[in-house]
């Protein structure tokens, strides 16, 4: 019976999350590796609140924990402890597979390797995630050239990713993070393999996406990158330090 009535509490709650913007809710969360007999405490106890449409940067020196709660927040890993609400749902109870299809549907990941697949176009590089939904092929191209538009790579569509300089290859990153319109936008040091002036039109890509409503969340151990967000959350030995509005 008092696992069923917290079940409902549960349920409200996201439900409640969902009515307030809430995107991203953390509540306690803690993620700990057992080395030996020692405990490392990688994410000790992180209560976070993203509403939608914000722009927010988590900074953190090596070592901070910033990296652990990224992929935590972005369903790559499952807390040892706590609750994690996206968009409404309850995902740090979720199985694998449950994660997979949150994965696929509410985040858009950059990275800072950019992981294309090297033997295909960008436009099929972009569509993979449609893919993996099921979409149908002629849906599925429409909505891939939209993003690949949004990102201004029209021109670079049928081109490969050696075919294109680093900072294009960024956009097709980006482009296919934003094909299945997720809830968050999630970069983890989206300018660390590009020069500091292609760095900087990759970031002025992401306050226009920014401008358009996306809600992004921007992992980063460099100052003048995070500074490009409005919000910057200071992650240090694995707790919130510091959560300030900078714009």
């Amino acid at each position: 019976m008092a696992a069923a009535v917290a079940e409902k509490e549960l349920i409200q709650r996201g439900e409640q999350l969902k009515r307030d913007g809430i995107v991203i809710r953390t509540y306690d969360l803690w993620k700990t590796y057992v080395m030996g007999d020692q405990e490392i405490h990688a994410v000790s106890g992180v209560d976070i609140e993203i509403k939608r449409g914000e722009y927010v940067a988590i900074m953190g020196p090596s070592g901070s924990g910033k990296s652990t709660l990224m992929n935590l927040i972005g369903c790559l890993d499952t807390p040892t402890k706590g609750q994690y609400f996206i968009n409404g749902n309850l995902v740090s109870e979720m199985s694998d597979d449950e994660l997979a299809r949150i994965r696929n549907k509410e985040i858009g990941f950059v990275f800072q390797t950019f992981n294309l697949l090297p033997r295909a176009t960008s436009l099929h590089n972009v569509e993979l995630p449609l893919i993996y939904s099921g979409m149908a092929s002629e849906k599925r191209i429409e909505r891939a050239k939209l993003a690949m538009k949004q990102v201004d790579l029209e021109a670079r569509m049928y081109h490969k990713p050696n075919e294109l300089s680093g900072g294009q290859r960024q956009r097709v990153a980006v482009a296919r993070a934003l094909v299945n319109n997720p809830s968050i936008l999630l970069a983890d040091e989206p300018t660390g393999n590009l020069d500091t002036a292609t760095g900087n039109e990759i970031m002025a890509l992401f306050e226009r996406l920014y401008q358009q409503g996306n809600t992004i969340v921007l992992v980063t151990h460099e100052h003048d990158i995070a500074l490009h967000a409005h919000r910057v959350i200071h992650v240090r030995d694995g707790k919130v330090e510091k959560d300030e509005r900078i714009k």
